[in-house]
Parts: C-alpha cells; sequence; structure tokens
C-alpha cells in the first residue's frame, strides 16, 4: 500500500487519543492520529514522524500521522493499513494461490469478518486482521491495551470452523527485522488464553512482517509464534 504527500516531522504531544501536535516545516501542526491505542512507547516528545498532508481536504486536521522511527525501526502506525496491506497480499496470490474470490468487510452471524475469501478445491474461508505496533527487545506483542472485541472475533471464528469454514487470524507487524510474535499476556491475559484456545481448535494463526518506507507498507516475512 502506498501513501502520497509525505512530510518528515517532529512529534511534540498528543493532547487526545485523535490528536498530536507535530512540527512539520518549522511549523506546529495539529495531526490526526490514524491509531486510537495508546501508543505510548511510539509517541515520544522529539521522535521523528512521518505524516501525509490530505489533498484538497477541507478538514479541520490537514495532516494524517502514519508512521514513527523508534530508535532504528520504522514502524507504520496506521491502523487502516494492515487491512490495505493484507488485501493486496491476498489477492497477489502468495499464500493462497488457489484463490478464486475475496471479499472485505463480510458479515457473519454478529460479527464482520475483514475478508471471506473462496479458493480452488477447498473449504470457504474467514480471515480476521490485527496490526500489531508493540515493540520490547526485538519482540512483538498483541494488544497493546484489554481488548474484549478481539476476544469476540477469536470466538466467532471458532464457531466458524465448527460450521465447516477455515479460519484464518493474520497479524500484520508493521515493522520489519523482529524476532518472534506472542499474545501480550501481560495486558490481557485473557485475549491469550482465547489465542492458544482457537490454535488448539485449528484456527489458523499467522504472523507477517512488513516492509515499512515512510511512503508505504507491503506484507513480506512469516514470523514465529510463540504461545
Amino acid at each position: 500500500m502506498q501513501y502520497q504527500r509525505i512530510e518528515e516531522g517532529v512529534f511534540l504531544k498528543r493532547p487526545n487519543r485523535f490528536v498530536a501536535e507535530v512540527e512539520v516545516g518549522g511549523k506546529k501542526e495539529i495531526a490526526h492520529v490514524k491509531n486510537t491505542g495508546r501508543c505510548r512507547e511510539l509517541l515520544i516528545p522529539g521522535s521523528t514522524v512521518y505524516l501525509e498532508k490530505a489533498a484538497g481536504s477541507i478538514r479541520k486536521t490537514q495532516w494524517d500521522l502514519v508512521a514513527v522511527k523508534k530508535g532504528d525501526i520504522l514502524i507504520n502506525m496506521d491502523s487502516q493499513a494492515p487491512n490495505k496491506a493484507a488485501e493486496e497480499w491476498l489477492l497477489s496470490r502468495e499464500f493462497f494461490q488457489n484463490l478464486r474470490f475475496l471479499k472485505p468487510e463480510c458479515r457473519y452471524g454478529d460479527s464482520r469478518f475483514d475478508f471471506y475469501g473462496e479458493r480452488d478445491g477447498e473449504r470457504p474461508f474467514f480471515m480476521e486482521v490485527k496490526g500489531v505496533t508493540l515493540e520490547k527487545d526485538g519482540a512483538v506483542y498483541f494488544p497493546d491495551a484489554p481488548t474484549e472485541r478481539g476476544i469476540k472475533h477469536i470466538r466467532e471464528l471458532c464457531r466458524c470452523m465448527e460450521e465447516g469454514y477455515d479460519a484464518y487470524l493474520l497479524f500484520v507487524i508493521q515493522m520489519e527485522g523482529v524476532r518472534f510474535f506472542s499474545p501480550n499476556d501481560s495486558t490481557h491475559p485473557a485475549f491469550g488464553d482465547a489465542l492458544r484456545e482457537a490454535a488448539e481448535k485449528g484456527v489458523h494463526l499467522l504472523a507477517r512482517e512488513c516492509r515499512v518506507t515512510p511512503s508505504s507498507m507491503e506484507i513480506t516475512n512469516p514470523v514465529p509464534i510463540c504461545l
């Protein structure tokens, strides 16, 4: 996935979860934060950030904060990017070579999954996508805050399997060069328990890192999952 009109800036502060004060081109600006998570380890005053300028927009904020430097690591923190990157990856047929149909945002029961797909000679599948931005010592974790919605999605994926579908949970790691992925049991142990139970029931767990630049993000290599 590709951004347009990217500029480098400096993060100053985050008055609330929706906006950040940044410095761009020597001027103080207000930017929309495209991630409502805590991101406390990322948005540190003085950090280098990358912002997309809205073309022809009449919004109050003319900038979207999409990526941040954490030491030597460039992390995409746009919560919409994982689904866009996942759709491109799935349609490339690198993973499902026999994919013949893909529908984003498909309702199933009381949930709406990110993707429904069909493959030649195999059961149809549902896939839920989670973006991962929390990194510690080269490992990455999800979630960075308690997520009852995430647990609900896991349980619905298990129900899909019981009713004859395949089920996939894809963790899109919004950076590269990581060692492994694990559920963040210290923040939300119930999510980790649900994830381990889903794996035992046959839900396919995938973790993929991304090649990230200030203006793009592309899914690349598989990452080991440690449950």
